[in-house]
């Protein structure tokens, strides 16, 4: 099997810290989700489960180029969300109140990318997100979706995409980057 790759957007240590605090008297209230971690918290923009050896430096080729296309924008996290939806919630998420589309369109640009390196992308449709926690067995997120339509964190100059890779492991997945990519900032900042 291949390298478990996927390209992402991961919000500055100072909004991570703000969001972990806010959760962090509400996980209480839903024992059922395996909350994730926040030093993972990242906005995926592609996902590779299985990547090749020899496709991996051509895929960082290509984000390279296509980061380089890319304008730096303004981010923010805001909004809940949930997979497959609310009433029988499997994924718990947090959404993007400012720079979906430029995120979007990042995203179009990394599953471009990939492909062009050889890669498969998993995922047809794109919705930005942060995932906050899973659980096998749906549960009903409505309350939890209420309490996270509350958070008003700031906003950042997303300027940097990052390809990683993810090793599953049974304590939760162990991510490492594996390259960096400036988005050039001036037309969106």
């Amino acid at each position: 099997m291949g390298a478990r790759l996927f390209t992402a957007v991961i919000p500055p240590p100072r909004l991570v810290e703000d969001l972990d605090a806010f959760l962090e008297p509400r996980r209480a209230a839903e024992p059922r989700l395996r909350w994730t971690r926040p030093e993972g918290w990242h906005l995926t923009t592609a996902f590779m489960e299985d990547v090749a050896e020899h496709h991996v430096d051509r895929v960082a080729e290509t984000l390279a180029e296509a980061a380089s296309r890319t304008p730096a924008f303004r981010a923010r996290l805001g909004g809940g969300g949930a997979f497959p939806w609310p009433l029988e919630t499997k994924v718990l998420w947090l959404g993007v109140n400012q720079g979906a589309t430029e995120l979007a369109e990042l995203a179009e640009r990394c599953r471009t990318a990939c492909v062009r390196a050889g890669a498969r992308v998993d995922g047809a449709r794109f919705t930005p997100h942060l995932t906050l926690g899973r659980t096998r067995r749906a549960i009903d997120a409505t309350r939890l979706l209420r309490v996270l339509d509350s958070y008003d964190g700031d906003g950042w100059l997303a300027d940097e995409l990052v390809l990683v890779q993810s090793q599953l492991r049974d304590r939760g997945n162990r991510y490492e980057v594996l390259h960096r990519f400036a988005l050039p900032t001036g037309s969106r900042d």
